[in-house]
């Protein structure tokens, strides 16, 4: 394949991106980090440090992934402000804009950048791809106005007008308090909260956070922030209404039902791992997770995976286990060992908050036959009901083929239907047929 390096930079200070062209070389490295998140910057910041020739790919033109994406964000978050200001000086090479798309042969990634084709050439890849919402359906969550709490968080941050809007929050996991209290803050009027976790699970797991001072406070925060907003545990959204939008939700608490009048459902049911490149790796999965030993080594040689793949656990966990591959990675075994008791930590908050927020049985009848489980191929849940799984469904109904490459679909079909990622397929995200068929012309 013919080397493209266009957009290959090194980052530099503030107050915004500023980069620094590379040489035809600068697609040879020690080491290689697939994701800009808090997990890969840690990994990265480690390794760097070390003298190893690192680089940071991502598809996003930022760093600090969704969780520390926008200037305000980051500002008010000094552990964001903290690696941010190390990663600027350590020295890492960042492919912004940036799309994985393949791993054809081992110590070779294959990728895209403005719609060009590169080669990245690795001798230790450690991939830190995050996790992105879950969606379930149920009736009328097609419509325009129903969206991620996370989405339409990022919406606001990029500048989309809130101020005045009336926005139920509902589905699972912390993110819901963060996202309400960010969308009040930018004028959002937050109509209520509804939470799908029993009460008595949610305020256990609250006791669980006396461990974790700074996770109280945070919290706290929250709690403060959105004084006044009606909060419900035990309830979840049966169905959305409107005409050409969203105009009203339906809730339930499993005994009675009620609607709310809105102009945004933020529905979102926690997180789903990014596993697409670590599959394509040739990864080993265990329950949807990546499977890594101590050292977050996967079961592909020189392959090291962290944060979110390996599970749920929050931006502090991401950042123990990117520490612990970024010095497992450059050869610091000891200094990861050192870490090894706070991961351990981080962990059990990981196993607390999966059993808290598990899904109830309920969710997964909340959708009819018309109800659309592919969005983007437009197959109702119905016609899926025929099919064996989800290879069968792909092939005899488009299920799964559309833009989104079954990430929405595929997770709904999962919970709803029992059905399995059976293998992945180049490329994992979309990417144009030229990239995938340009041969080395040298």
């Amino acid at each position: 394949m013919a080397e493209n390096t266009a957009g290959v930079a090194r980052y530099f200070a503030s107050p915004g991106w500023k980069y620094e062209p590379m040489s035809d070389g600068a697609s040879n490295f020690e080491i290689v980090v697939v994701g800009a998140g808090p997990a890969g910057l840690s990994a990265a910041c480690v390794a760097a440090e070390s003298g190893k020739r690192v680089a940071v790919v991502d598809d996003t033109p930022w760093l600090g992934g969704q969780i520390w994406r926008g200037e305000q964000a980051r500002a008010k978050q000094p552990q964001a402000q903290q690696w941010l200001q190390r990663f600027r000086k350590c020295g890492v090479i960042v492919l912004d804009r940036t799309s994985v798309i393949a791993a054809p042969t081992n110590g070779v990634l294959l990728a895209e950048r403005a719609s060009e084709p590169r080669e990245i050439h690795w001798e230790k890849l450690i991939v830190a791809t995050g996790a992105r919402e879950l969606f379930l359906p149920f009736p009328g969550w097609t419509l325009p106005g129903v969206i991620g709490p996370g989405g339409l968080q990022a919406l606001v941050k990029n500048g989309w007008p809130i101020d005045g809007r009336r926005v139920v929050v509902c589905g699972t996991g912390p993110l819901l308090l963060a996202v309400a209290k960010g969308l009040r803050d930018h004028g959002a009027k937050i109509v209520s909260i509804a939470e799908q976790a029993p009460l008595g699970r949610v305020m256990e797991f609250g006791l669980t956070l006396l461990r974790h001072p700074g996770k109280i406070i945070q919290s706290a925060g929250l709690m403060a922030g959105l004084m006044g907003v009606r909060f419900r545990c035990g309830v979840w959204p049966v169905k959305a209404e409107g005409q050409d939008s969203l105009q009203r939700v339906t809730l339930t608490d499993g005994r009675k039902t009620w609607t709310e009048e809105c102009d945004f459902l933020a529905c979102g049911f926690h997180l789903v791992p990014n596993v697409e490149l670590p599959l394509a790796l040739g990864c080993e999965l265990q329950n949807g997770f990546v499977l890594v030993d101590d050292w977050q080594a996967t079961s592909a040689a020189n392959v090291f995976c962290v944060g979110e793949p390996t599970g749920i656990g929050g931006v502090d966990c991401a950042l123990t286990e990117g520490q612990i591959a970024g010095f497992a990675a450059s050869g610091q075994k000891e200094r990861a060992q050192a870490l090894f008791r706070e991961r351990a930590v981080w962990h059990s908050f990981r196993v607390a908050l999966a059993r808290t927020y598990a899904l109830r049985e309920e969710l997964r009848t909340l959708a009819d036959d018309e109800t659309l489980l592919c969005r983007c191929e437009d197959v109702a849940l119905g016609r899926t009901k025929q099919f064996s799984g989800w290879r069968e469904a792909k092939l005899l109904s488009r299920c799964g083929m559309g833009a989104c490459q079954g990430r929405v679909c595929g997770a709904a079909a999962k919970f709803v239907l029992g059905w399995g990622m059976e293998s992945v397929r180049p490329p994992v995200l979309p990417a144009r047929v030229g990239s995938l068929v340009t041969t080395n012309d040298n």
